[in-house]
């Protein structure tokens, strides 16, 4: 049967959300005091990494200087994430968030190996370590990164995976620095330069699991995968055995981003509905949102 312009009418789509004009962003000023800090710490810690020969501690500077880029990326991110949409971008810059988390993961995984690489290096080639400078450095740290991992929480780690990632970076660095704390502690009682290896590569083990994390489940995203708990092959059966309906095509649903899924659908009607399309519509377009967790619903509707 041959379909014209006329056998179909798509359902309004209603938007999730609308742009909101807020107050200075009090989570983005955090983010940004937090790059800074850790921008001064990877500086301290990396000269007295070197002056003091300790590996761990060059590692802990190179975590905090991936958590600097992190949390820069993290606040570009997010600024860009608020433009509103427009004709062009229709569904906004909702990705660029996805996409900021995509690369703080790749980040952590080249970081982590680069460290476990280089404690290999020094495993065959030992050096004596200044366990005094290194404890003392390594106490900073800590006390540094609890209030950036503060301040990242106070900017919407609950609620938002790219300033979460940038949280787990954070997080991790404080570990981190209590790790090296303890290694300097006991070069300085035992002299045990080894200990400064196995923390490097911990500390490098930790990030590389994390890092994978973060990239597995922004790369789903950016790949465009169905959410999870979610099955659009029962969804359109389902939708295809409701009475009104003679059959379903084109369905297609993903996520967005961490928050908001999306379904297209084209759905041909039985004939006889033409009087109650708006009502069919608006019946199927409900029906839908319950099954994929309010998802934003693109619902073409025809006739067979």
């Amino acid at each position: 049967m041959q379909k014209s312009s006329q056998d179909w009418q798509p359902l309004e789509l209603e938007s999730s959300g609308h742009p909101h004009k807020h107050g200075p962003d009090l989570g983005s000023r955090r983010l940004g005091l937090a790059v800074i800090i850790n921008m001064l710490l990877t500086l301290a810690q990396l000269f007295g990494g070197i002056l003091a020969g300790s590996l761990s501690l060059i590692a802990d500077a190179l975590h905090n200087f991936s958590d600097a880029i992190a949390i820069l990326i993290a606040l570009i991110a997010r600024k860009i994430g608020q433009k509103a949409s427009h004709p062009g971008m229709s569904y906004g810059y909702k990705r660029a968030e996805v996409l900021g988390t995509f690369i703080n993961a790749a980040t952590l995984l080249l970081v982590g190996v680069y460290l476990i690489y280089e404690a290999l290096q020094r495993f065959w080639s030992p050096q004596p370590v200044d366990g005094m400078l290194v404890f003392w450095l390594a106490g900073l740290a800590l006390i540094i990164d609890i209030g950036t991992a503060m301040l990242t929480h106070s900017a919407g780690a609950k609620d938002n995976m790219n300033i979460r990632a940038a949280f787990i970076h954070n997080v991790s660095d404080a570990m981190a620095s209590v790790a090296v704390l303890v290694a300097g502690g006991l070069i300085i009682l035992y002299q045990w330069y080894w200990v400064d290896l196995l923390v490097t590569v911990l500390i490098s083990a930790y990030v590389i699991y994390h890092g994978a994390l973060l990239l597995v489940e922004s790369g789903r995203i950016l790949m465009q995968q169905a959410p999870a708990g979610l099955a659009p092959e029962l969804l359109q059966e389902q939708l295809a055995a409701r009475p009104e309906v003679a059959r379903v095509e084109s369905m297609h649903l993903w996520r967005l981003d961490e928050k908001q899924n999306v379904l297209t659908v084209v759905v041909y009607l039985e004939p006889g509905l033409d009087g109650e399309l708006p009502l069919v519509q608006q019946r199927l377009r409900r029906w839908l949102s319950r099954r994929t967790l309010g998802a934003e619903i693109t619902l073409e509707c025809r006739f067979a």
